[in-house]
């Protein structure tokens, strides 16, 4: 996704860096835009986000599927702490360093301790994986 040769901004396109803590600090940033009632989360992938063969590593694509389900399951039961117990990944197409992937997520279905989340990811309009996960609500309790 480059024009004349300069990166992608996707700031450009209503995009903000969402700060977080923990594990993606490690692989971010992560960006975010705010789309109708819900969330769309990104990523600017980078050569550090390859594999050998030059694509995005899949455990990257895992990752940002795991970021946005989690976010959207954590709305879903007024932002109480939710753990992924499944996450069943299809890749579609490869994406490339360079490109800004896509997030959306959205919850299929919810029970008192479960909130089952389907997620999508595409580039330029292009599906390049599909995710269905699992999120267990966390007792602060236990």
């Amino acid at each position: 996704m480059e024009v004349d040769s300069l990166p992608y901004d996707p700031a450009q396109d209503g995009w903000a860096q969402r700060a977080l803590d923990g594990f993606f600090t490690l692989v971010g940033p992560l960006w975010a835009r705010r789309e109708g009632d819900g969330w769309a989360y990104g990523l600017l992938a980078e050569s550090k986000h390859s594999n050998r063969a030059g694509l995005v590593h899949g455990g990257m694509l895992m990752t940002l599927i795991d970021q946005a389900a989690s976010a959207v399951a954590w709305e879903a039961v007024d932002r109480k702490r939710c753990v992924t117990i499944q996450l069943d990944t299809h890749f579609i197409a490869a994406s490339r360093p360079g490109q800004f992937i896509e997030a959306r997520s959205r919850v299929a279905r919810r029970t008192a301790e479960l909130v089952f989340v389907q997620t999508s990811l595409s580039v330029q309009g292009t599906e390049v994986a599909v995710a269905s996960g699992i999120m267990k609500v966390v007792n602060r309790d236990g």
